[in-house]
């Protein structure tokens, strides 16, 4: 199992555009229409299969949300970050 990281550790390390909510890092991508943001659901859904960490994905008209936690450690790891830092590359 991963360990949790610390409150500074997460803050020190959250990749751009990611924001952290109680036990989660979240960010909200935009684009121009839906079927891009589908697209882009779709990259991600891909990405998490590969590295077998699966996000809570929100899709909205323009935009998708993007949710990361470790359920079994019950909170934020590496893996949320690295996978954090993935899905910023596939922008």
């Amino acid at each position: 199992m991963a360990e949790l990281l610390s409150d500074d550790e997460i803050r020190n390390r959250l990749p751009d555009g990611w924001e952290r909510e109680g036990d989660e890092i979240v960010r909200t991508f935009e684009f121009d229409d839906y079927l891009e943001g589908v697209a882009f659901a779709s990259e991600v859904g891909e990405l998490a299969e590969e590295e077998f960490h699966h996000p809570t994905m929100e899709i909205g008209y323009k935009e998708v949300e993007i949710r990361f936690t470790s359920h079994e450690e019950g909170g934020i790891t590496d893996a949320d970050v690295e996978m954090a830092e993935l899905t910023n590359d596939l922008r």
